[in-house]
Protein backbone atom coordinates (compact mmCIF):
# COMPACT_ATOMS: atom_id res chain seq x y z
CA UNK A 1 0.00 0.00 0.00
CA UNK A 2 1.57 3.33 -1.04
CA UNK A 3 2.05 6.13 1.46
CA UNK A 4 0.36 9.40 0.44
CA UNK A 5 2.36 12.61 1.02
CA UNK A 6 0.60 16.00 1.18
CA UNK A 7 3.64 18.26 1.49
CA UNK A 8 5.71 19.07 -1.61
CA UNK A 9 8.92 19.73 0.36
CA UNK A 10 8.63 16.41 2.16
CA UNK A 11 8.12 14.60 -1.16
CA UNK A 12 11.24 16.28 -2.59
CA UNK A 13 13.28 14.96 0.36
CA UNK A 14 11.91 11.45 -0.25
CA UNK A 15 12.63 11.69 -3.99
CA UNK A 16 16.33 12.36 -3.30
CA UNK A 17 16.75 8.85 -1.92
CA UNK A 18 14.30 7.17 -4.33
CA UNK A 19 15.42 4.45 -6.74
CA UNK A 20 13.06 5.71 -9.44
CA UNK A 21 10.05 7.98 -9.91
CA UNK A 22 7.02 7.22 -12.04
CA UNK A 23 4.55 9.76 -13.43
CA UNK A 24 1.00 8.71 -14.21
CA UNK A 25 -1.20 11.29 -15.94
CA UNK A 26 -4.94 11.07 -15.32
CA UNK A 27 -6.45 13.32 -17.98
CA UNK A 28 -10.11 12.92 -16.93
CA UNK A 29 -9.47 14.24 -13.43
CA UNK A 30 -6.82 16.76 -14.50
CA UNK A 31 -4.16 15.42 -12.13
CA UNK A 32 -0.92 13.50 -12.23
CA UNK A 33 0.34 11.03 -9.66
CA UNK A 34 4.06 11.02 -9.00
CA UNK A 35 5.26 7.86 -7.31
CA UNK A 36 8.68 7.59 -5.67
CA UNK A 37 9.99 4.06 -5.06
CA UNK A 38 12.44 3.74 -2.18
CA UNK A 39 13.96 0.54 -0.82
CA UNK A 40 11.13 0.03 1.62
CA UNK A 41 8.06 2.07 0.57
CA UNK A 42 6.26 3.57 -2.39
CA UNK A 43 5.34 7.21 -1.83
CA UNK A 44 2.65 9.03 -3.84
CA UNK A 45 2.16 12.74 -4.44
CA UNK A 46 -0.64 14.31 -6.52
CA UNK A 47 -0.15 17.45 -8.60
CA UNK A 48 -2.37 19.27 -11.13
CA UNK A 49 -1.52 18.76 -14.80
CA UNK A 50 -0.89 22.51 -15.28
CA UNK A 51 1.84 22.43 -12.62
CA UNK A 52 3.37 19.08 -13.66
CA UNK A 53 6.12 20.36 -15.99
CA UNK A 54 7.49 22.80 -13.39
CA UNK A 55 7.33 20.10 -10.71
CA UNK A 56 9.25 17.57 -12.83
CA UNK A 57 12.04 20.11 -13.45
CA UNK A 58 12.55 20.45 -9.67
CA UNK A 59 12.28 16.71 -8.97
CA UNK A 60 15.67 15.35 -7.76
CA UNK A 61 14.91 11.73 -8.68
CA UNK A 62 17.59 9.64 -10.43
CA UNK A 63 15.28 8.17 -13.08
CA UNK A 64 11.84 9.46 -14.12
CA UNK A 65 9.49 7.21 -16.10
CA UNK A 66 6.18 8.10 -17.74
CA UNK A 67 3.60 5.37 -17.19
Amino acid sequence: MPIFVNDEAKFMEIAKRAIECRVKRIEKKGIAKIKARTKRYLYTYIVKLEELDEFLKKLPCKTIKEV
